[in-house]
C-alpha cells in the first residue's frame, strides 16, 4: 500500500490552528504519510508537527463552506483546525482517520524514522536480560524443572525472579496464575521452584492481585490459585486491583473531569471522585507497599501474580522495586526497570495503548495500565522529591512515547513479536535518544540527593493528588509554574556555584597552611 492512496488532499492553504493559551495561527496545512504539519504564513516556521499515530479521534463540523476539525490526541491535548472548503475539509478528515489507524505495524512511523542525531549508545543493547539477571541472585533450578513449571502456569509464565533484596537475601517473583482447575491439579516442580527462595524456617507470601471470588471463578476455567495443602510455607493474600475496561472507563471519566470548563468546584470534585482514578492508585500503591514490607520488614520472599501476570502484577513488582531499591530511582535504573519488568516481561503495549481517553471504540484489550504505574511513580516522587534522579518530565515523556512515538521501543506486545518485527535492526530505541548527555539534562532533578534507604509512600487520601502535569497541562497556562520552577533551579545553581567557590577557598587555605605552618585560620 502506498500512503499517497490514502491522502486525498495533501495541502490546503488558509488553514487556521487554534490551541489553548496560544494565539491562532494561519498557514498552510500539509498531510504526509505520518504527520500533520501546519506552517505559518507570517514567519514560515512550522507551528504544528503532529504525529498521526498520536491522534485518538477527530470530530468535524461545518458552518457554510468553512469546515472545522477537532483533533483529540492520545497525549490528551485537543486542537482545532479551521479549513476553508467543505470538500477539502472532508478529504483531510478522511485521510487523517485512515492514516492514524494503520493496521500493519511495519507501516508505522518508527520504521520510517531516521535519526538526525548521533547515536552514542545503542539503546537496544543497553538492558540485555542476560546482564540484568546477573545483577540478581540466581536460584539452583535446572531447565527441565522450569519447562514443567511453565506448563503449570498460564501462558507458560512461570515464577521469574523480579527483585533481590541485598539487605536480607529475600526475593520477589512474578508469574501467571497456576492452572489448578477444579480438580486441584498439583505441580511439585512449581512448589520446589518457589520454595527454593525461602530460608530454613521462614515462610513466604503469595500476593494475588485478584479478589478471592475472581480467583475462585478462574478455577472453573482451568486457572485458580495455589492450594494451602501443597504450599504450606506460603501464606496467600488477595489484594484486588482493577484492570482492562474498568481502568479505561476510569481514565475516560478522569479526562472528562479535567476538561470540564464550568469552573464549578463541587461539580469538578464530584467528577474526579466518580472517575475512581485516585482509588485505583491507592489500591496499587497499597499492594506494592505490602509486598515491600513482606520483604524488608518480615524478611520473607514474595510471589506476585494475577491471572496472566502482565498487568497488575507488573505494577506491583515495579513499584515495590522503587520503594526498596535506590538504584531504580536513578534514570538508568528506572529505564532498566521498564525494560525488565514491562517490555521483556511481556506487557502488551501495542494493545493496551492502541487508544487513549477520547476514542469511541471500546476494545477489551485497551487499558491505561502503564499510565497508572507512571502516575503511582509520580505520587511517590511527589512525596520524596529529593530521592529521584529524574524529574516529572521524564515520566511524561515515557507516557507520551508509550502511546505514539518515532521510536520502536514500545511497539509490539511481547519479546517474540519484537523479534519477528526486527525492531532492533529497523527502528531506533527510545533510550538511544533519551540517554544522550544533552537530552538527559532535561530530565535531571536538581533536588536529587542519593538516598540509600527504603522509602515508604503514604496512601492516605490527603497524600494522593491529581497528576496535573499530565491531566491538566493542556487545560491551563503553566506560565507561572514554569517561572517558579526556573527560579528554583536558578537558586539551586547559584548555591552550587557559591559552594564550589567556598570549597576552592578552603583548598587554597589548606595549601597555604601546608606551606606556612604558622598561618592561622581566620
Amino acid at each position: 500500500m502506498e500512503f499517497a492512496e490514502l491522502i486525498k488532499t495533501p495541502r490546503v492553504d488558509g488553514a487556521v490552528l487554534h490551541r489553548p493559551f496560544q494565539p491562532r495561527v494561519e498557514g498552510t496545512l500539509c498531510l504526509t504519510g505520518h504527520h500533520l504539519i501546519l506552517s505559518s504564513r507570517q514567519d514560515n516556521n512550522e507551528e504544528l508537527w503532529l504525529l498521526l499515530s498520536n491522534i485518538d479521534v477527530i470530530e468535524k463540523r461545518f458552518i457554510g463552506t468553512l469546515g472545522t476539525i477537532t483533533i483529540k490526541c492520545k497525549d490528551l491535548r485537543i486542537i482545532q483546525l479551521d479549513i476553508p472548503g467543505m470538500d477539502e475539509c472532508l478529504n483531510i478528515a478522511s485521510s487523517i482517520e485512515a492514516l492514524s489507524t494503520l493496521d500493519s505495524t511495519t507501516l508505522m512511523y518508527p520504521f520510517f524514522f531516521r535519526p538526525m542525531f548521533e547515536v552514542l549508545e545503542d539503546g537496544w543493547h543497553s538492558f540485555l536480560p542476560e546482564h540484568e539477571f546477573t545483577l540478581l541472585s540466581a536460584m539452583s533450578i535446572d531447565d527441565e524443572v522450569l519447562k514443567k513449571v511453565a506448563t503449570f502456569r498460564q501462558g507458560g509464565r512461570f515464577p521469574v525472579l523480579s527483585y533481590y533484596h541485598k539487605k536480607n537475601g529475600m526475593v520477589m517473583m512474578r508469574s501467571a496464575q497456576p492452572l489448578t482447575g477444579t480438580n486441584g491439579r498439583r505441580c511439585k516442580e512449581d512448589e520446589r521452584l518457589i520454595n527454593a527462595t525461602l530460608r530454613a524456617g521462614k515462610r513466604g507470601y503469595i500476593i494475588d492481585t485478584r479478589p478471592l471470588t475472581a480467583a475462585q471463578q478462574a478455577r472453573a476455567k482451568g486457572g485458580g490459585f495455589e492450594q494451602e495443602a501443597h504450599y504450606p510455607q506460603w501464606r496467600r493474600i488477595h489484594k484486588s486491583i482493577e484492570r482492562y475496561h474498568i481502568l479505561q472507563e476510569s481514565l475516560i471519566k478522569l479526562v472528562e473531569a479535567s476538561n470540564d470548563q464550568s469552573h464549578n468546584m463541587d461539580r469538578w470534585l464530584s467528577k474526579l471522585e466518580a472517575s475512581s482514578w485516585l482509588s485505583h492508585i491507592k489500591e496499587i500503591l497499597t499492594t506494592a507497599c505490602l509486598a515491600a514490607q513482606c520483604i524488608d520488614r518480615e524478611g520473607a520472599s514474595v510471589l506476585v501474580h494475577g491471572s496472566e501476570g502482565i498487568d497488575s502484577t507488573l505494577q506491583v513488582t515495579s513499584l515495590a522495586h522503587i520503594i526498596l531499591d535506590p538504584q531504580s530511582r536513578t534514570i538508568n535504573g528506572f529505564e532498566a526497570l521498564i525494560e525488565r519488568e514491562w517490555l521483556q516481561a511481556g506487557h502488551p503495549f501495542q494493545q493496551r495503548c492502541a487508544q487513549s481517553a477520547y476514542s469511541n471504540s471500546k476494545q477489551k484489550n485497551e487499558a491505561p495500565t502503564f499510565l497508572l504505574f507512571l502516575d503511582c511513580c509520580w505520587q511517590i516522587q511527589h512525596q520524596f522529591p529529593c530521592s529521584f534522579e529524574f524529574n516529572e518530565q521524564f515520566l511524561i515523556v515515557l507516557f507520551e512515547h508509550a502511546y505514539a512515538s518515532q521510536f520502536g521501543t514500545f511497539l509490539g506486545n511481547n519479546e517474540n513479536e519484537r523479534r519477528k518485527l526486527k525492531l532492533q535492526q529497523k527502528t531506533v530505541s527510545l533510550w538511544s535518544w533519551v540517554n544522550r548527555p544533552k537530552e538527559l539534562e532535561k530530565y535531571l532533578n536538581p533536588l536529587y540527593e542519593a538516598n540509600s534507604l527504603v522509602i515508604w509512600p503514604s496512601v492516605a487520601p490527603q497524600s494522593l493528588q491529581l497528576w496535573e502535569g499530565v491531566f491538566l497541562r493542556w487545560n491551563r497556562s503553566s506560565k507561572y509554574l514554569d517561572e517558579a520552577w526556573d527560579e528554583i533551579i536558578h537558586i539551586i545553581e547559584y548555591n552550587k556555584d557559591l559552594q564550589a567557590k567556598v570549597n576552592a577557598l578552603r583548598r587554597q587555605l589548606a595549601e597555604l597552611q601546608t606551606e606556612d605552618g604558622e598561618l592561622e585560620s581566620p
